[in-house]
Formats: structure tokens, sequence, C-alpha cells
């Protein structure tokens, strides 16, 4: 069992869990398939599992580690953001939606991606977390409680697991709680990008 799982804090795990997302942050591991670091590189991306029918062996001796995710919104809670080759159109819709989101840093469209992967390095190397009000959580958010992670959905918070998250509770009427997914992709959501989930509610998986 390979160490090569993301959870919403960012921490790759060791799991015989499947994910349905995959990452990349550099080479993080050495020739017996042991990692050595959990970064590399400040732009940390999600990319399909397939794409252009490529095959890769997993760990393989000096190319990048595969990492993967249960869902996108996980993705996003660890620090990632969409690849721009085999995710063209969400990168794109990404790039839009942050900009619109997070105007006090005068970005535009012009403006490089590696200007938004050096911000969110910075959210993700400083661990900065933020309180916000319950009303303002978006969906796609992970939240701490207990000191466990939640995915928030559409008033109900959902508990992490690597296969999956458990039954909905629902979301307390008032007050605050810590949020881990980083400040610029909360605003990014409020914005308009809706991540992919793994929830399902009845029949529907968002």
């Amino acid at each position: 069992m390979l160490q090569n799982r993301v959870d919403p804090f960012g921490q790759i795990i060791k799991t015989e869990a499947r994910g349905s997302w995959m990452g990349n942050r550099g080479v993080l591991h050495n020739e017996k398939q042991e990692l050595l670091r959990q970064f590399k590189l400040k732009a940390w991306i999600t990319c399909k599992l397939e794409f252009n029918g490529r095959k890769r062996q997993v760990m393989a001796p000096n190319r990048y580690t595969e990492l993967f995710f249960l869902d996108e919104a996980t993705s996003f809670a660890a620090g990632h953001r969409p690849c721009f080759e085999c995710r063209r159109k969400d990168y794109d819709r990404f790039k839009s939606l942050w900009l619109k989101g997070n105007p006090e840093y005068n970005f535009t469209e012009k403006t490089s991606i590696q200007k938004i992967d050096e911000v969110l390095h910075e959210e993700r190397r400083s661990k900065v977390k933020f309180e916000e009000d319950l009303g303002k959580i978006p969906n796609g958010a992970f939240v701490l409680f207990n000191n466990q992670a939640f995915l928030v959905f559409d008033g109900s918070m959902y508990l992490w697991s690597p296969f999956g998250y458990e039954k909905g509770i629902a979301l307390p009427h008032e007050g605050k709680l810590e949020v881990l997914t980083p400040r610029t992709v909360i605003n990014t959501f409020k914005a308009g990008y809706l991540p992919q989930m793994a929830v399902k509610t009845g029949a529907i998986t968002f």
C-alpha cells in the first residue's frame, strides 16, 4: 500500500481507498516508493485520472509522485487547483472566478497562474485558517468540527473519510466554524465555482 492519498488537511496518507482525481506536487518519493517530502513545487494541481490514453507507472523512479483525492472538494481543501493541460475548461473557470472572488490582489486575466500559485502556496505554507459565519460558508468548503474535517453542502456537514462521506448532520443554526479550505478558494466558490463532491443525497451524487 503506497502513501499517495491526500486528506482535506493536505497531508499525504496511506489507505486502500481509491481516488477519483489525481494530483501533482512534484517528485516526492525515492526509488523504493517511499515518501520523502510533502511537496517540491509551488504549483499543486489536480488532474483527470485518464487523459489522451496516457499510461503511467505509479511512483516510478525520478517521475512526479501521483497523488489521489476522494473528490475535487478534497483537492481544493488540500490547496490544489485544476490542471491547465488535462482540465483546460475547469482551469479557465477557476482562474476567472478566482480573480473575481479575490479582487484585492489586483490580478487580471493576463496575470500568470504562477502568481495565484504563490498566493495558494503562502496560504498552505503558513497554514492560515480562519473562522467564518455559518451562513457564509459555501458548498464545497471544508470546516473543522470536533477536530475532524467535514464537507459543507446544502445546510449539512458530512464527515470525510478516505472511502467517502458519512451521513450528513445539520449545520448549527448560528455561530462560526474554522474553515480548512484556503480563503482565496472559498472566495472562488462564492464567486460561482462549484467543485465536484462525492456526496450522496438519495440517488443523487453531486
